[in-house]
């Protein structure tokens, strides 16, 4: 699940254009595009594809993309697309209106549906991308047929703003965290769906397993840790979980071993042991985290470094 980059940076001026549309087309979502006073794009893309979902952060300088009805008709995505805001004011033109988002705003739309958007002052956003049977199983409501902004600040919407944190960590060029797609779905799900018990469920179980992704480095991390940090019993955080079909151990060792295995991957962490390397992910047993590496992905944690390194 490392993310995979695409930049216009250092691309000729006359095809950077064309080039990030072709990208887009590909990996994303199918634009045309354009610069607002003819100056050469310079954008960054950060792609990351699960089994069912996409994950994106992007980058840029001023400019506009369109997706008409001859551009969603030729490269349909069959997506609901989910736009988090995170720096530069954007406009969003859709036949219903124009939305002027802020950072810290998140749009939802369909993405097969014509729309324009402008980033006059740049953006950074992180884009979600889940196709629309996924979203209407699991959020039990169709693809909306109007555009809708959110607030995903912590104050405002928990379950936006857990769920923009798990995009984040996703798409980062340095240290990307791995994100359990199913923790994804359930977000989306409570926070597009009816509300409910099931949804409720779901969102805290999402709550607690992003919780426990941003402090995997702790070997002391305990569930009574977590579940005080999501508002729940201890034992109400094992019944959660065990809808989910696991236990609070079972879940922290598998996000530590992923952690590591993405860690070893690094350029960045090439000069650690494989003993910093499971420090850093949260094991205070180098013996306990080779046996427990090795069971999971049937090698050796050295053995996945060196292969890293080979095919750099």
């Amino acid at each position: 699940m490392t993310p995979v980059s695409f930049s216009t940076v250092g691309l000729p001026d006359d095809r950077r254009v064309e080039l990030w549309e072709t990208h887009n087309a590909d990996a994303l979502i199918g634009l045309r595009c354009r610069t607002l006073d003819g100056s050469a794009l310079e954008a960054t893309e950060l792609n990351v594809q699960l089994r069912q979902v996409h994950l994106a952060r992007v980058t840029g300088t001023s400019h506009a993309v369109e997706r008409d009805r001859a551009m969603a008709l030729r490269r349909p995505t069959e997506s609901v697309a989910l736009f988090f805001s995170l720096a530069g004011e954007a406009f969003f033109y859709h036949d219903d209106g124009v939305r002027v988002l802020q950072p810290g705003q998140l749009l939802v739309c369909d993405a097969d549906r014509p729309f324009m958007r402008g980033f006059s002052r740049g953006l950074e956003e992180l884009v979600l991308k889940v196709p629309r049977e996924v979203y209407a199983a699991r959020t039990g409501t169709q693809v909306p047929d109007r555009p809708q902004v959110v607030d995903f600040s912590a104050r405002a919407n928990t379950h936006a703003h857990t769920l923009a944190r798990e995009v984040d960590r996703a798409v980062r060029a340095e240290a990307p965290v791995p994100v359990d797609e199913e923790t994804v779905l359930e977000l989306v799900a409570a926070l597009a769906g009816p509300a409910g018990r099931a949804d409720l469920a779901a969102a805290h179980r999402s709550a607690a397993q992003a919780y426990v992704d941003r402090h995997l480095a702790d070997p002391r991390l305990s569930a009574a840790q977590v579940a005080a940090a999501v508002g729940l019993s201890t034992r109400h955080l094992s019944r959660v979980l065990a809808e989910g079909g696991t236990t609070f151990p079972q879940h922290v060792l598998a996000r530590r071993l992923e952690a590591a295995h993405a860690l070893l991957q690094q350029p960045t962490a090439a000069r650690l042991t494989v003993a910093e390397v499971a420090h850093r992910c949260g094991f205070a047993s180098a013996a306990h985290f080779s046996g427990a590496f090795a069971a999971r992905y049937g090698e050796r944690a050295s053995d996945v470094r060196r292969r890293a390194a080979a095919t750099r």
